[in-house]
């Protein structure tokens, strides 16, 4: 593992933990800084880190309190409080 691969881990990690306690300025700036070393080093973001992220905000979801996360024709459908949708097929 590089250690770009190990600094996202590490910037997911701390974005789940601020946004759990309610800070989501200092998750969006983890979550920010991670996309950028993902570019940087030509490397793709985990898919947990994908899922639980917004790519328009950059907010990191939680779901019930800032996404709704519903089932629509065999996808998952999460969408964020400022109205990004991402479908997934389960």
């Amino acid at each position: 593992m590089s250690v770009a691969e190990e600094r996202i881990e590490r910037l997911h990690e701390l974005a789940r933990a601020a946004a759990r306690e309610g800070k989501d300025a200092l998750a969006k700036r983890y979550v920010r800084r991670a996309r950028r070393v993902a570019e940087r080093n030509r490397l793709s973001l985990p898919t947990q880190f994908k899922r639980f992220t917004c790519d328009a905000c950059d907010a990191y979801l939680i779901p019930g309190r800032n996404a709704r996360v519903r089932t629509q024709d065999g996808h998952v459908v999460i969408t964020c409080d400022c109205g990004a949708q991402e479908r997934y097929p389960y």
